[in-house]
Formats: C-alpha cells, sequence, structure tokens
C-alpha cells in the first residue's frame, strides 16, 4: 500500500511563512508528478503547485513568486514553502502523487492524495 504524509500546517500571521512537507511511502516503484493543492472553505479543491519527476514546475497565477515546490526524490517528500501569505492562503492543502507501483512484474499508476493539513492565515 502506499501513503502519502503531509505536514508543516498551521496558523500563520498575514506576511508569514509556513513550509509542507509530504512523505510517500509503500511499494512504490517510481513517482512521476507531484503537487499540492488547496481547497478553501465553501471551494472546490485547486491546484496550488506541481512538480514533475525532472524538476519541472508549474504554480497556480495567485501564488507564483510567493510560494516555492521542491522535491526530494531520494526521500519520496515533495515541500511546498509558502512566504507573504495572505488571508485568501486559507485553506486545507493536500498533497497529490502520481505513483507507480509494481506487482508480480507489471507496473501500475495512480493518483494518491494526503490527508490534507490546515493553513489558516490570520492575524
Amino acid at each position: 500500500q502506499v501513503q502519502l504524509v503531509e505536514s508543516g500546517g498551521g496558523l500563520v500571521q498575514p506576511g508569514g511563512s509556513l513550509r509542507l512537507s509530504c512523505a510517500a511511502s509503500g511499494s512504490i516503484f517510481s513517482i512521476n508528478a507531484m503537487g499540492w493543492y488547496g481547497q478553501a472553505p465553501g471551494k472546490q479543491r485547486e491546484l496550488v503547485a506541481a512538480i514533475t519527476s525532472g524538476g519541472r514546475t508549474t504554480y497556480a497565477g495567485s501564488v507564483k513568486s510567493r510560494f516555492t515546490i521542491t522535491r526530494d526524490n531520494a526521500k519520496n517528500t515533495v515541500y511546498l514553502q509558502m512566504s507573504s501569505l495572505k488571508p485568501d492562503d486559507t485553506a486545507v492543502y493536500y498533497c497529490n502523487a502520481d505513483i507507480v507501483t509494481l506487482r508480480f512484474g507489471k507496473t501500475y499508476g495512480y493518483d494518491y492524495w494526503g490527508q490534507g493539513t490546515q493553513v489558516t492565515v490570520s492575524s
């Protein structure tokens, strides 16, 4: 089984910073893209940032220049450095990963989600 475990959320004042981490574990053959999605109260889950296995990144327009996504392939971990946080950034942040597993000589790709971590930006 594969698990994504997130950490690093919390309460922060406007202008502050937080670093989210998400570690994948289990029977992992390889990991393609990894990303972070945010879901604000009453809104749909939306892509915040994503990174390919080769390090190519994509950001939502609202977080570009404030957030940085990185990954450590040796640790199967993705990070989201969040800076200059605004109240509008308040959301539950979910980690997502396109993970390939190997069973009985065959590979299977599947989209996995973490349990979510709350980020609240408020004074």
